[in-house]
């Protein structure tokens, strides 16, 4: 997820160096909202995986 969200950041500086604007907007929009869904996902992990196994 983070990833992709590099990609997608990537994707934004390289647009808005070539003056597109609205391409550039969109790309930072999907980088920020796969960064938050990465940073939620995470901590979801990260709690759950602390739990000791149930029998």
């Amino acid at each position: 997820m983070f990833y992709w969200a590099a990609v997608f950041l990537i994707i934004a500086v390289v647009a808005a160096l070539l003056g597109v604007g609205g391409l550039a907007g969109t790309a930072a929009n999907i980088a920020w909202a796969l960064f938050v869904v990465g940073l939620i996902l995470a901590i979801i992990f990260a709690v759950l995986g602390r739990r000791p196994p149930s029998l």
